[in-house]
């Protein structure tokens, strides 16, 4: 997952603590790099906390979690499906979904292509492949 910010991919951690922080703008997990969280009142943009304001929140599994208080909301269950796949559920009644396509927007696909050979590397790497025969197998 990239910084939210400015869409740095974090890399694998050394050992020890991440200096990655975490938390949630949007209703959506966010990770927020080491550079990003010098460079300005990056908490400033997070959710807060309805009970008690914090913004130590996790996403998991349709719901909102606190750190801090243990509050936890949940969400209806078509808001907590990513943008590309919320669209794609059935509305009210059986209603057609509103279809913008799978890709979403082309800032959307090209992430998504850029995932999909981060993945690609990444498990090249582990498997001692190079990258074009990871491809074929």
């Amino acid at each position: 997952m990239p910084c939210y910010r400015c869409g740095t991919r974090q890399v694998d951690p050394d050992r020890g603590e991440s200096p990655w922080k975490r938390g949630v703008r949007g209703d959506r997990q966010v990770l927020v790099c080491p550079e990003c969280q010098g460079s300005f009142d990056w908490m400033a943009d997070l959710d807060r906390c309805p009970v008690c304001t914090s913004v130590h929140l996790v996403r998991r599994l349709g719901e909102t979690e606190c750190r801090d208080c243990g509050y936890i909301r949940q969400q209806p269950a078509a808001s907590s499906l990513p943008g590309h796949l919320a669209a794609l559920a059935p509305g009210p009644r059986g209603a057609a979904p509103a279809s913008p396509g799978l890709a979403g927007t082309s800032s959307e696909s090209a992430a998504l292509e850029g995932l999909a050979q981060e993945v690609e590397l990444a498990l090249a790497r582990v498997l001692g492949r190079t990258a074009g025969s990871a491809a074929g197998g």
